[in-house]
């Protein structure tokens, strides 16, 4: 006997997220701090110049990929390099 109820999954009312999803959203939403990405790109450069002066391989490999990633996200974003590139195009 069925009483023709379906009962409901939250796989249905709502995309699953994942957790680096949900962080990019948040960081999508907030607003910039003045420098954000200044700070961002001066960082990532300290940690890639300590990368290419570590004795070990892992810790050079570690410390390169991390200042690469922080150069890249200082790079992109409304914030970023980006917003500077475009007003600089626009000077010419």
């Amino acid at each position: 006997m069925e009483t023709g109820l379906v009962p409901s999954s939250s796989t249905n009312d709502r995309p699953v997220r994942s957790p680096l999803a949900r962080l990019k959203a948040f960081d999508d939403s907030r607003p910039d701090f003045p420098g954000e990405h200044l700070i961002v790109f001066g960082l990532g450069v300290l940690l890639m110049v300590a990368g290419m002066r570590s004795r070990t391989a892992l810790r050079r490999g570690l410390f390169t990929a991390a200042g690469t990633a922080l150069v890249g996200r200082a790079a992109s974003g409304t914030g970023g390099i980006a917003r500077v590139a475009r007003v600089v195009k626009r000077l010419r």
